[in-house]
């Protein structure tokens, strides 16, 4: 059996590859196991993790159309009134109001965000000058700084300009903490679009604005939906800012609560007279609108987070 292949080794033809001694070779068989109990482990996992999320979000819903009585009873029985009076009755006592102190205050903060951080991440990403590398890390590290430990000099700032329980000063201050996340994401993808179409934009003799605007960011059209999505939801959340700034500042101040307040707001004003529904239909309310907009953009959400990492 050895001149064969000294003669095969001689003649310069080639000998089969041969298994490690004492290794089995891999079949096919073997890797297609392996792949379905993956599957069934990542199935069985996401599954998990949806009723982890489902299910308190329809205990949520279904407890508005419960009475005080049926929430006490049994908290995971059905209601045996479905009646939308509650929902009125929620917006009567104020959700409304907070409802709409919060959409005023989000019209101007998300897009001032979304302007001022694109201009930012824009011209860091794609202009090369002195202190480039130092204005970039001073926004990254605005993303790290704990919100607690700017509350008390915010607070004497935002007094000092007279803007305290306003509108314009919560808005300010909404866009300031979200410029960090902002500027970080979008000098990201802005790093990624094809510096061609820039250089075509430039010689064609278009001044930076207009290359901005109606070249560049079209094109970071995803980017900017992603991280649009993320600050509303943020600032749609937000809570400890407006409890700090939102507070009236005399008797003739009138209150300028937004959501998160309002919802903390409606349960102490009940005290012992409690209505549980009430409170189960403002959250539920306060929920709905971020859940229809994540429902309505997460395809594009996740084009957004997506295109970055495969241009």
């Amino acid at each position: 059996m050895s001149a064969p292949l000294k003669e095969t080794a001689a003649t310069g033809g080639s000998v089969p590859a041969q298994p490690p001694v004492g290794k089995a070779p891999a079949r096919p068989g073997d890797e297609r196991s392996e792949g379905v109990v993956l599957n069934v482990f990542s199935h069985g996992f996401l599954a998990l993790w949806a009723l982890l999320i489902v299910l308190p979000l329809l205990w949520l819903v279904l407890s508005s159309f419960k009475t005080d009585a049926q929430i006490g009873g049994s908290a995971f029985g059905w209601p045996e009134n479905w009646s939308f009076d509650v929902f009125s009755r929620a917006w009567d006592k104020g959700i409304g109001d907070y409802f709409v102190n919060t959409v005023i205050v989000l019209v101007f903060s998300v897009p001032l965000t979304m302007l001022f951080g694109s201009m930012a991440a824009y011209v860091l990403a794609r202009y090369q000058f002195w202190g480039n590398r130092f204005l970039y890390y001073f926004f990254v590290a605005g993303a790290m700084f704990p919100v607690f430990l700017a509350l008390v000099p915010l607070f004497f700032m935002v007094k000092r300009l007279d803007m305290l329980n306003t509108y314009q000063g919560l808005i300010l201050v909404y866009v300031a903490y979200s410029m960090p996340f902002t500027v970080f994401f979008m000098h990201a993808f802005f790093r990624t679009l094809p510096t061609a179409v820039f250089e075509a934009a430039v010689l064609d003799g278009a001044s930076h604005t207009r290359t901005f605007f109606q070249v560049m960011l079209p094109m970071a059209k995803p980017g900017l939906l992603s991280v649009g999505i993320f600050n509303t939801l943020g600032q749609w959340n937000q809570f400890i800012l407006p409890t700090v700034l939102m507070q009236p500042q005399s008797g003739d101040d009138p209150e300028r609560y937004v959501l998160t307040q309002g919802l903390i707001q409606l349960q102490q004003q009940q005290g012992y007279a409690s209505d549980l529904p009430v409170l189960f239909a403002g959250v539920t309310i306060a929920m709905i609108p971020m859940l229809v907009v994540y429902l309505s953009f997460q395809r594009q959400v996740q084009a957004g987070l997506t295109s970055a990492t495969l241009k």
